[in-house]
């Protein structure tokens, strides 16, 4: 029997700090899950699909992502389904727009760029609110130094220092069309810290935990316990493998934007 299929384009945007990730795992709460388990209370049934542009780590959140949904048989009423979907999704996630695409659309495929930041402050310890969103440093950084480094992962690379536990057939090549570390002023709230900084990062895709790795690195740069060659080494394809160990929390991270070419 010929099955129809219908296809859409889902606008998200999560707090992540409570899930583990975005992917559907036995025996823990994920945003998959939730949003799989909303979907289906308001079809009826559970003949679809849905496919993320990324899978966020546990903690990390999303101000702006994408999901296709695919649903057999029946096509969605737009207007209603959003506004259900809106009304029954846990209030830590929220839809921002809906679209009919086509067969044609691939949404792991499609290329995209994806443009992650990284809160973080030094100092005075912050208020406890902040812990969802900002990762907290005791130790001064030295962040002019930190700003000069960062330029350094932008262009073509080898990460294989920044991809935690690859496998043989991980692709360790990648770019970064940005990265740059700035005062944050994108993300403030009354119990934030008077001054928290950002890294930004923006490509086309990332490899496990790397961002979070470069992160770590910088970090320790601020601190003063490796310095900018060790910096420069990491990213030598010619130089002596390195492996990082220094993984920030995933709390801190957030997948800014996504931006379909």
């Amino acid at each position: 029997m010929f099955r129809k299929r219908f296809y859409y384009l889902i606008e998200l945007q999560y707090l992540g700090f409570r899930y583990h990730g975005w992917q559907k795992q036995p025996s823990v709460i994920t945003l998959q899950k939730m949003v799989e388990r909303t979907i289906a209370y308001i079809l009826e049934h559970k003949d679809f699909k849905v496919l993320a542009a990324g899978r966020t780590d546990a903690k990390v959140s999303a101000n702006q992502t994408y999901v296709e949904l695919f649903v057999d048989h029946q096509p969605l009423v737009l207007d209603s389904f959003f506004l259900m979907l809106n009304q029954n999704l846990p209030q830590d996630i929220r839809a921002l727009d809906i679209e009919e695409t086509d067969e044609h659309f691939n949404i792991i495929k499609s290329p995209k760029s994806k443009e992650y930041v990284y809160l973080f402050s030094y100092g005075d310890k912050f208020h406890p609110f902040c812990a969802p969103f900002m990762y907290h440093i005791i130790e001064d950084l030295n962040i002019k130094l930190m700003q000069k480094a960062a330029l350094l992962f932008v262009g073509k690379h080898n990460f294989r220092s920044y991809c935690h536990r690859p496998s043989e057939h991980t692709k360790l090549e990648g770019a970064i069309t940005l990265c740059e570390i700035e005062k944050n002023e994108v993300y403030t709230a009354n119990f934030f810290p008077k001054e928290s900084y950002l890294l930004r990062v923006k490509g086309e895709g990332f490899k496990r935990n790397q961002i979070r790795l470069m992160m770590g690195a910088l970090l320790d740069l601020g601190k003063g316990k490796i310095d900018l060659e060790f910096i420069k080494k990491t990213l030598d394809p010619k130089a002596e493998e390195i492996t990082l160990e220094h993984i920030v929390p995933g709390s801190g991270l957030i997948l800014n934007s996504v931006e379909f070419k």
